[in-house]
C-alpha cells in the first residue's frame, strides 16, 4: 500500500492545480446541491416495528385526526388572579379563536369546557391539533399560532408551549462550536510552530466538512434522517479531518528537518507512510460507523452513513488535497534550524512508563475501571422537554404542567386499542373493563375516558402516570401496563401502549438488545484489522483491551454527569435524566474508529523502527518519542472540537459533545499514551509475531513504509523531474 500511495502522491504534487480546480468543482456543485434542493430534516427518533410506532401507524390509519401533531398551550395567570376571571377569560378565548383560524388546524380544545385547569384556577392548557404529523407542521403555522397568542399576553397571562409539534430545531454554529475551532487552532499553531501550517489542516477539513454536510442535507430530499445525523457529521468529519492532514503535514514537516530532503519526494513519502495510516484508520472509522446498521434501526444507520460518508471525505482529501496543498506551499513548511527537535518531552515520558511498566498499568487500569462504576447504573431514554434550556419555552411548559397538574402529567400514555375484532355489542364493556384495569395500578394517577374514531374500530385511552417522564417508575409502570394485553386479545381486540413517553422507552429498550451484538463485531473487527495491519496477535488484543476501558470510563463519566446531575451548573445542563438511548452505540461505533486512529498511528512509528533495528524496547520509546506530540496535538483538537458542542443547547448534543470528547481525551492520553507503552515493554519481541499459518494469509499492508525506495539526494530528485518534463514544486 505505501509504494501505491507514494506514487499517488507525486501525482498529486506534480498535478497539483487539477486536484485543487477538481475539489472546488466538486464543493461548488455539492454546496449547490445542498443549499438549494435540501429536504426535511425530522426530529422524531422513530423505530419500526416497536410497540408505540405499531399504534401511531395505526392511529394514522384508522383515527387519522388522533395522529396529527399536538401544539399544548399553556397559559399560567398571574399569582395571585385566576384564569376564571373575566378579562382573562375573554383573552383566553381571543386567543384560542384565532389559534383556531390557524393554516392546518383541525381542532382546539377549551380549557372551560375539558377541565383542563388546575385547581387552583391559575394553570390550564388548550390542546391545538393539527392535521399534519408532528414533524410535518411548518413553522409558518407554529409562527402564527404564536402570534394568536397576543391577546392572552396582552392580558398579562404567561403563554407557553409543549406538545409534539412544538420540538426546538437543532441549531450548531453558536460561540461554543467557534471557541471550539478556535482552540483546535491554536493547539495545531503550538504543534507546528507556523500559523501558516496551522491554517491548512483547518482549511482542508472545511472543505470536506462542507461538501459531507451539504451532501447530507442534499441526501435528506430522498431518505429521511434526523437532524442528529448533520450535526454529527459535522462533528466528527471536521474533527478527523483536521487529525488525518495534521498527520500527513507533521510527517512531512519532519522529513524536511533534514536540509537535503526534497519536497515533492518528502510530500510522496508523507503520504506513503502517515498517509497509509490515515487509509488505516480512515477505514476503521468507516466501518465502524456504517457498522451501526446492524442495529436495525433506521434513524441511527442513517447517522453513522452521514458521519462515514464525512469521514471519507476526510481520508480523500487528505491523501490528494493535502499533498497538492503541500505543493503549492513549496520550501516554507521546512522547520526553522531554531525550532526544537520534534519528541523531546514525549521521549521522557516514554522512558517513564516503560520504566515501571506494572505499576503504570495497575494505576491506569483500576483509574479507568474507578471511571467506570457509575455507568453499572446507566439507565437509557430519549430527553423530553425537561431537559431543555431553563430559558426555552419547552422547559417553561413542562415546569408549568407540573405546578399546576403534578409532574406525571409530563409523561402521559396512550392506551390504544383495536377494537375492530371484538363483537360491537362488547366493545364498551371492554374498554370499561380496560380502564378500571388501567386505573387500578398504583403508579396511575388518572385514566381518561375512552375516545373512539368514527366507526367505533379504534379507541384511545390517556393515562397519567405519577412519576415523571425520566423516572424509573414510569418504565416500570408501562411495562405493567402491557400486562393487559392478554385480557384484550381474549376479547379479540388489540392493546397498545404508547404515547411520547412509551415510545423513548421502546427505542431504549431495542437499542439495549443491539449493544452486545455491536460490541462483539466492534472488538471482533478491532482484532481483524491490526492483525493486518501490524502482523500481530498480541497488538490487537492489547489494542481491543484498551478501546473497552476507553468506553466504559466515558459512559461512566457520561452517567456520572447526565444522569446522576454533577456539575448541571458548570455544563449548562437544566435536568438530570436518563442517557440518550442511541449515545452507547454511537459512542462505540465512533470511539473506537478514532481508538485506532491513535493506536494505529503511535505503533505503525513504534513497528517502523523495529523493523529497521530489530529492537522491541528502543521501537517502543522511538515510536513514543516520534508520535507523541501529533497524537497528542491531534486528540486536543478531537477534544476541542467535541468540546465545543457540550454547550450546545439541543441536549442530545451537549451529551454526544461531552462522551466523545471524555472519551477521546481519556483514549489518548491515559490508554494509548501510557498504557499502550507499558503494555508493550512487558510483552517485548512477542508483540511483532505471528504464527506461522496466520503469517502466509494476513495480507501485507506496508503501512509503514518499508518497502518505498531509498531516498535520492535533493539534486537527483531535481535532475529526475527534469528528465521527466515533471513541473518540480514551483
Amino acid at each position: 500500500m505505501a509504494s501505491r500511495l507514494y506514487t499517488w502522491g507525486r501525482w498529486a504534487v506534480r498535478r497539483r492545480g487539477r486536484v485543487l480546480a477538481v475539489w472546488l468543482l466538486l464543493l461548488g456543485v455539492v454546496g449547490g446541491l445542498g443549499i438549494t434542493l435540501h429536504g426535511k430534516v425530522s426530529t422524531e427518533f422513530s423505530v419500526p416495528g416497536i410497540e408505540s410506532q405499531q399504534a401511531q401507524d395505526l392511529l394514522q390509519e384508522k383515527f387519522p385526526t388522533a395522529a396529527g401533531g399536538v401544539a399544548r398551550v399553556v397559559f399560567a395567570a398571574p399569582e395571585g388572579d385566576r384564569l376564571t376571571g373575566s378579562e382573562a377569560k375573554a383573552a383566553l378565548t381571543g386567543s384560542l379563536k384565532k389559534a383556531a383560524a390557524v393554516p392546518g388546524v383541525l381542532n382546539v380544545s377549551d380549557p372551560a369546557r375539558t377541565g383542563t385547569v388546575s385547581q387552583d384556577s391559575r394553570i390550564g392548557y388548550a390542546d391545538v391539533l393539527f392535521r399534519e404529523s408532528a414533524d410535518n407542521v411548518p413553522e409558518t403555522s407554529k409562527t402564527a399560532l404564536d402570534d394568536a397568542m397576543e391577546q392572552a399576553r396582552d392580558a398579562g397571562l404567561d403563554v407557553e408551549f409543549g406538545g409534539s409539534a412544538m420540538q426546538p430545531k437543532t441549531e450548531v454554529g453558536g460561540p461554543a462550536e467557534i471557541v471550539g475551532v478556535v482552540i483546535a487552532f491554536a493547539v495545531l499553531a503550538l504543534a507546528l510552530g507556523s500559523l501558516i501550517a496551522a491554517g491548512l489542516p483547518l482549511l482542508t477539513a472545511v472543505v470536506g466538512v462542507a461538501i459531507g454536510v451539504l451532501g447530507v442535507q442534499f441526501v435528506s430530499r430522498f431518505v429521511e434522517m434526523t437532524s442528529t445525523a448533520t450535526v454529527l457529521a459535522l462533528m466528527i468529519g471536521l474533527a478527523v479531518g483536521i487529525d488525518y492532514a495534521l498527520f500527513i503535514l507533521s510527517r512531512h514537516r519532519e522529513q524536511l528537518a533534514d536540509p537535503d530532503m526534497d519536497v515533492e519526494d518528502s510530500i510522496a513519502r508523507a503520504v506513503a507512510t502517515a498517509g497509509g495510516a490515515v487509509v488505516f484508520a480512515g477505514a476503521t472509522v468507516i466501518i465502524a460507523l456504517a457498522a451501526l446498521a446492524v442495529t436495525g434501526i433506521p434513524f441511527l444507520t442513517i447517522m453513522g452513513l452521514a458521519a462515514a460518508v464525512t469521514v471519507l471525505l476526510a481520508v480523500l482529501i487528505a491523501i490528494s488535497l493535502v499533498p497538492a496543498v503541500l505543493g503549492m506551499f513549496g520550501e516554507r513548511p521546512r522547520p526553522r534550524r531554531s525550532e526544537r527537535a520534534p519528541g523531546s518531552w514525549a521521549l521522557g515520558w516514554a522512558r517513564l512508563v516503560t520504566g515501571k511498566p506494572v505499576i503504570v498499568l495497575l494505576v491506569g487500569v483500576v483509574g479507568l475501571l474507578a471511571l467506570a462504576l457509575p455507568a453499572r447504573d446507566l439507565r437509557l431514554g430519549l430527553p423530553g422537554y425537561a431537559s431543555q434550556p431553563v430559558e426555552s419555552t419547552q422547559h417553561k411548559s413542562y415546569d408549568l404542567l407540573s405546578e399546576g397538574f403534578g409532574v406525571g402529567f409530563n409523561a402521559t400514555v396512550t392506551a390504544v386499542v383495536d377494537t375492530s375484532g371484538i363483537p360491537a355489542a362488547e366493545r364498551t364493556e371492554t374498554l370499561t373493563r380496560l380502564r378500571t384495569s388501567l386505573a387500578a395500578d398504583s403508579g396511575v394517577a388518572a385514566v381518561a375516558k375512552p375516545v373512539t374514531n368514527p366507526d367505533s374500530s379504534l379507541a384511545v385511552v390517556a393515562v397519567v402516570p405519577k412519576t415523571g417522564p425520566d423516572a424509573q417508575a414510569t418504565t416500570d409502570l408501562v411495562h405493567r401496563l402491557r400486562e393487559n394485553a392478554p385480557g384484550v386479545d381474549k376479547a379479540g381486540g388489540t392493546l397498545y401502549i404508547a404515547g411520547a413517553t412509551a415510545a423513548a422507552i421502546d427505542v431504549a429498550g431495542k437499542l439495549s438488545d443491539a449493544l452486545p451484538l455491536f460490541i462483539a463485531i466492534i472488538v471482533i473487527l478491532a482484532l481483524i484489522l491490526l492483525t493486518i495491519a501490524f502482523r500481530s496477535l498480541l497488538v490487537p488484543v492489547k489494542a481491543a483491551l484498551g478501546f473497552l476501558l476507553s468506553v466504559a470510563a466515558s459512559l461512566g463519566a457520561t452517567v456520572w454527569v447526565f444522569q446522576n446531575g454533577h456539575l448541571n451548573g458548570v455544563l449548562d445542563i437544566p435536568s438530570a435524566g436518563p442517557v440518550t438511548s442511541f449515545l452507547p452505540v454511537l459512542l462505540i461505533g465512533v470511539l473506537f474508529g478514532l481508538a485506532m486512529d491513535y493506536e494505529v498511528f503511535l505503533v505503525s512509528r513504534m513497528r517502523e523502527h523495529y523493523e529497521r533495528t530489530g529492537s522491541a524496547s528502543e521501537a517502543i520509546v522511538h515510536g513514543v518519542a516520534r508520535s507523541g506530540r501529533v497524537v497528542s496535538a491531534a486528540a486536543l483538537i478531537m477534544v476541542a472540537v467535541f468540546g465545543g458542542f457540550v454547550f450546545n443547547h439541543d441536549p442530545i448534543i451537549k451529551s454526544i459533545g461531552f462522551a466523545l470528547s471524555f472519551g477521546v481525551l481519556v483514549d489518548a492520553f491515559v490508554v494509548r499514551m501510557t498504557l499502550v507503552p507499558a503494555t508493550m515493554a512487558l510483552i517485548g519481541r512477542r508483540a511483532w509475531g505471528l504464527p506461522g499459518w496466520l503469517d502466509r494469509i494476513t495480507p501485507d499492508v506496508d503501512i509503514e513504509g518499508a518497502k518505498l525506495p531509498q531516498r535520492a539526494p535533493a539534486g537527483q530528485e531535481d535532475e529526475h523531474r527534469e528528465a521527466v518534463g515533471a513541473p518540480g514544486s514551483r
